[in-house]
């Protein structure tokens, strides 16, 4: 199969690169100055064993010519960016008749629980994958991949449920290219208990790596009562650490240790949105629907958004302020 990597980031990009390397043909979607870095001097991967630097074809959307009937679409921007990038590929054609939303697969390997819905409305074959994997991507050009023995774990399926001969060959084309691709049919379930852990993300990128863990221990109670209310099945901390072990661990790269997650990596680039809303912000959701009280979620939300707006700094925002904005 061919893969099209719509979102050359952190994930995207490690994921693209170890597909390149395992014999794939990868085209990587960016933009700005991390395109044309692509474009000038190929994408580098470092990784706690070494680096390699990829030449891969690098576009910022659908070319004139159809795509090949055996490409799939991975989804890894963020999930702000999610329809977007979804109207701008929907239409495209595909060799033989029909577009991409008709006859291809879109694979979306992108935090939160919200992507996979939306992306139903516009793509008849959707995958989710929870992602685990731990990298960075802060200058045009390069990607940090942490993840050791393995880059990443990757869990497969179909939305909304099952899994089929489709996940089975992505599958095997992941866990070629080096990452731990378990096939589950309950896919969404595993995202469902990731979030629990995502929710964390707001509140690293607003006070930095050694935010108070009461405060991520509120967000993540919030969390718990809202799924409960709502009925959600998802994973516990224990069966995920199970289910991880040794397989993905994270070491330094040159010396060092990995600088943040997704939103605080946001923060870092100075982009002007983040993921939060979905994250955080999809808790606060649960909450009106179910009527769940989430006032640390709805804060932490609140504040990473004031930060986006206003460039303050990842880990900048003082810890008094958001105390102040929690009922």
């Amino acid at each position: 199969m061919r893969y099209v990597i719509i979102g050359a980031g952190a994930v995207g990009g490690t994921i693209g690169v170890r597909l390149a390397e395992a014999g794939h043909d990868v085209t990587l979607v960016a933009r700005g100055p991390h395109l044309d870095a692509i474009r000038a001097r190929g994408l580098t991967l470092r990784q706690p064993d070494g680096e390699v630097t990829a030449r891969l074809a690098a576009v910022d959307g659908p070319g004139d010519e159809p795509l090949p009937a055996d490409t799939v679409l991975v989804l890894t921007v963020k999930s702000q960016d999610t329809e977007g990038a979804l109207a701008t590929w929907v239409d495209a054609p595909v060799a033989g008749g029909g577009t991409a939303g008709e006859r291809l697969p879109l694979v979306t390997a992108q935090n939160g629980v919200a992507n996979e819905r939306v992306a139903l409305r516009l793509f008849a074959d959707v995958h989710p994958v929870c992602v685990w994997l731990p990298a960075t991507h802060l200058d045009p050009g390069v990607v940090v991949a942490n993840g050791h023995p393995h880059p990443g774990m990757l869990h497969i399926g179909r939305y909304p449920s099952g899994a089929d001969d489709t996940d089975q060959a992505i599958a095997a084309d992941l866990t070629a290219a080096g990452f731990v691709a378990p096939i589950r049919p309950d896919v969404m379930r595993w995202k469902y208990g990731k979030l629990l852990n995502n929710v964390g993300n707001g509140l690293q990128a607003l006070l930095g790596r050694d935010f108070p863990e009461e405060l991520f221990e509120r967000v993540r109670a919030e969390a718990v009562a809202a799924f409960t209310g709502a009925g959600i099945a998802y994973t516990s901390s224990e069966e995920e650490a199970a289910e991880r072990g040794d397989l993905v661990q994270q070491r330094p790269v040159r010396g060092e240790e990995r600088s943040g997650g997704s939103t605080w990596q946001s923060l870092a680039r100075g982009v002007g949105s983040t993921e939060v809303d979905h994250l955080n912000g999809e808790i606060a959701l649960l909450g009106r629907l179910h009527g769940v009280p989430t006032p640390v979620n709805v804060a932490v939300q609140r504040a990473v958004r004031r930060a986006a707006r206003d460039r303050i700094p990842a880990g900048g925002f003082p810890l008094a302020d958001v105390e102040k904005m929690i009922p």
